[in-house]
């Protein structure tokens, strides 16, 4: 039986991570395309002109430092190897993502002939995103050959390197997604701790980490109500 490279949790066989961190990976990638341009807008806009006058005599005003040095890093460019990045914050965006494609595309069997009719299966040479190689179009090329990747260990690397990156962008844009509790409890330790976060796919249980898809959860929620209503009948009469 295969378990979560993330939570060890049994999975379906032959994957490596469980219905509730596939989702995270899935939102993770469609949500970070749009931080980074948050970064942008916030903190790389072109900074108000100096005011006028001298300043120590010199005949020049100096504007204050305009940016974060910190966001420089995050969108500038860099190199990154996928498999031995460290959460220290100075791995740029673009080159954690690249290097994600690159190591996926080159453990992606490549079917192709030579001129005698022979078959030969090797590797990628490179990865090449339709989207061209910007945050977004890697994030779209990372979710496409998702299903690929959720069959290997090394999913649970990716998971680990995209939510630490994801903290470190939220924690300067001071935005992240709503999060909704619910009104049944888990099904798996009845704690009241069931919830639905924007963008993420099914409602998972902060006690627990139970994960449900939104149709088990409605069904879920169904009978809970259903037999609430049937007890508080029964005290009524």
């Amino acid at each position: 039986m295969s378990s979560c490279a993330v939570c060890r949790r049994a999975t379906e066989p032959g994957l490596h991570a469980c219905p509730r961190h596939v989702a995270e990976l899935r939102a993770w990638l469609a949500e970070l395309p749009g931080q980074a341009r948050l970064l942008q807008q916030e903190f790389l806009a072109p900074a108000a002109a100096p005011a006028a006058g001298r300043i120590g005599g010199t005949g020049r005003a100096d504007a204050p430092v305009p940016v974060d040095l910190r966001v420089l890093t995050l969108l500038g460019p860099g190199h990154a190897d996928a498999r031995s990045v460290d959460d220290d914050g100075t791995v740029p965006i673009l080159a954690l993502l690249g290097a994600w494609a690159g190591h996926i595309a080159y453990t992606y069997p490549a079917v192709t002939r030579d001129p005698y009719g022979t078959t030969h299966v090797q590797p990628c040479d490179q990865a090449w995103p339709r989207h061209y190689e910007t945050i977004t179009g890697w994030c779209i090329w990372l979710t496409a050959y998702l299903p690929y990747t959720l069959a290997h260990p090394w999913v649970g690397d990716l998971h680990r390197q995209l939510g630490a990156l994801l903290d470190r962008v939220r924690d300067l844009t001071h935005t992240v997604p709503h999060r909704h509790p619910q009104g049944a409890p888990c099904p798996q330790c009845e704690a009241f701790a069931l919830v639905a976060v924007d963008g993420h796919w099914g409602i998972t249980c902060d006690a627990c980490g139970h994960h449900l898809d939104p149709a088990a959860y409605a069904a879920h929620a169904a009978a809970f109500l259903h037999t609430h209503q049937t007890a508080t009948g029964s005290a009524a009469a």
